[in-house]
């Protein structure tokens, strides 16, 4: 992955999936990006070696969402593999 492309890509799921966060649990636009942004999936996100842009921003969206849940998203059926 080139790294100039990087912040782009970051751009775009961040605000993806602090839409659907907002969407579905009723937050605000800061507290859902506050959410995402010191969560642990943002971290792989932004993380080029871990390639988590391939999974698409729903497949973050649940990761997050699953993190959330259980307290580490490589429990996500995305990363663990069911």
């Amino acid at each position: 992955m080139n790294e100039k492309f990087m912040p782009f890509l970051l751009d775009f799921y961040c605000r993806e999936v602090v839409t659907r966060i907002c969407e579905k649990y009723s937050l605000s636009e800061f507290d859902a990006m506050r959410r995402f942004l010191f969560s642990q999936t943002y971290e792989m996100l932004s993380n080029p070696k871990m390639a988590m842009w391939e999974f698409g921003q729903a497949a973050l969206f649940e990761i997050w969402e699953c993190e959330q849940e259980t307290g580490n998203p490589r429990n996500s059926q995305y990363i663990a593999g069911e």
